[in-house]
């Protein structure tokens, strides 16, 4: 297993609940849509942190790169941590366009976002750290989740 394979698989998971949530809501189904929300937004909290605590500290230790690609990362988590926040409002005043225009703004920079990690940062770390024990603590790490 490589170091980063368990973030890509959390990606695809966290997609899954995040379709969950936008569907219930989509449908007035809001108990539904809280649920899922729920749920994805303390799987993406998990996987956010799985990357800044232990992946990106590991591979700036690795690299020496600390302004690089991870920063990068970072700053995306801030902003996609802010669109999750507006979400949260609009879904307790069961504001389904707000829910919705937020959802699909998270969605394109999700996707966005993990293609980069996918094809470019998690590459590196994995040539990076070779191997380490990062991969076996983020996958218990997600495991827990």
């Amino acid at each position: 297993m490589s170091t980063t394979q368990p973030l890509f698989q959390h990606h695809k998971h966290c997609d899954e609940i995040f379709a969950d949530a936008e569907a219930a809501c989509a449908n007035g189904d809001w108990v539904a849509g809280a649920t899922a929300f729920a749920d994805f937004a303390g799987q993406l909290e998990t996987h956010f942190k799985s990357e800044e605590e232990v992946l990106f500290p590991a591979f700036e230790s690795a690299t020496g790169m600390v302004s690089g690609p991870t920063e990068v990362m970072r700053g995306e988590h801030r902003q996609m941590r802010e669109l999750l926040a507006q979400m949260k409002q609009a879904l307790d005043e069961r504001d389904g366009d707000g829910f919705g225009g937020t959802a699909e703004t998270l969605l394109i920079m999700m996707q966005q976002h993990n293609m980069k990690e996918e094809n470019i940062l998690y590459p590196m770390c994995d040539n990076a750290l070779g191997a380490s024990d990062v991969g076996a603590t983020i996958a218990q790490r997600l495991a827990g989740a």
